[in-house]
């Protein structure tokens, strides 16, 4: 679940092009700022001067946006890319800074990447393999590039290490139940989301003493990695974006929550084919073990079993934008449960 939500663009100021340029001499003068498909954490625009096009990127989400916290994810992105990983550091301003604070909110230019998002329906099995091994190398790549796990920042320490307690989901299913209830009038979204909390409910009853222990091994990783972070030229990746949420995390577990965000298909099945693919090409790049990702499957099962984040966005935060996702998202905790072996065989085998 993304940690926290940030308003529409349109209710947030416009960036101050001509301020924030006025420390990029090299830039040009702004001729347009035009939002670009909107994140459910910052704000994107392409921002075209005399003298090309940029990437600027308004930071906005609370937990994220302290300077401190940006240039670390800069810093990342500039080791990274000295290792030949495709990703888009951010530029310097005219005094070698990549953040600027202007009227109390921080922001970065970043080169312009020409490119598309594709999703796992989208990839030939060599695609699959490439994806993998690209999160694979990104992920021994931090190894490589970050101070110790050990040594991290609290907030990025241990960050949902401890797995859902089912006493816990239990009250939010019977909070989300009565909101959804009170609604009025109700629509079709709203009847699906009270058919699948009580379905939840049963299966959570089911299955509560499969609560995982709390994971072992971490170490630093992009805390984000789905379709839309990923931009691609024809049929290679061309950059990696959006590092907001980089931290020190389950490694594993980024591996097996990517591949359900990436081969997921419309009624909430995973294309297990393309998963065993990418998950082979991953473990080779990342030096994981069966074992390893194993674990992984069943935490990020457990958490998908407890986790209603689109419907708290919609019914507790009136926030409509994650509901596209809830069918297909709501459906998986369903089939993963049932298909849980063939689902474990795939990353592992």
């Amino acid at each position: 679940m993304p940690r926290s939500s940030v308003p529409p663009a349109s209710r947030l100021p416009a960036p101050p092009v001509r301020a924030l340029l006025r420390r990029y001499p090299a830039a040009g003068e702004p001729l347009s700022c035009q939002p670009v498909a909107q994140g459910l954490l910052n704000r994107g625009y392409r921002l075209a001067t005399t003298r090309g096009a940029y990437f600027l990127k308004q930071h906005v989400d609370a937990r994220t946006a302290d300077r401190d916290t940006i240039v670390r994810q800069h810093r990342a992105t500039q080791r990274l890319h000295a290792l030949g990983l495709p990703v888009a550091p951010p530029l310097p301003d005219g005094r070698g800074r990549t953040v600027a604070v202007i009227g109390g909110r921080c922001y970065a230019l970043h080169p312009w990447i020409d490119g598309r998002h594709r999703d796992g329906a989208q990839l030939s099995a060599g695609g699959c393999r490439r994806l993998g091994g690209l999160l694979g190398r990104v992920h021994t790549g931090l190894d490589r590039v970050m101070e110790s796990p050990t040594e991290s920042p609290g907030p990025d320490r241990g960050h949902g290490h401890e797995s859902a307690r089912p006493e816990d989901t239990f009250r939010l299913i019977d909070e989300l139940l009565r909101l959804v209830r009170a609604r009025r009038p109700r629509d079709a979204f709203d009847g699906l989301a009270e058919h699948r909390l009580l379905e939840r409910r049963v299966l959570l009853a089911a299955h509560a003493h499969r609560r995982p222990p709390a994971a072992a091994a971490t170490g630093w990783v992009h805390g984000d990695f789905h379709p839309f972070n990923l931009l691609y030229r024809g049929a290679e990746p061309a950059a990696i974006v959006d590092w907001d949420r980089l931290g020190v995390r389950p490694r594993a577990e980024e591996a097996v929550r990517a591949a359900a965000i990436f081969f997921v298909r419309p009624a909430g099945e995973l294309a297990l084919d393309k998963v065993r693919a990418y998950a082979r090409a991953y473990r080779r790049a990342a030096g994981a073990d069966g074992a390893e990702l194993a674990a992984a499957v069943e935490r990020v099962w457990w958490e998908r079993l407890n986790d209603f984040w689109t419907l708290r966005w919609r019914y507790q935060l009136h926030d409509h934008r994650a509901d596209p996702l809830f069918p297909a998202v709501s459906a998986l905790a369903v089939w993963w449960t049932r298909e849980y072996e063939a689902v474990r065989d795939a990353f592992t085998g």
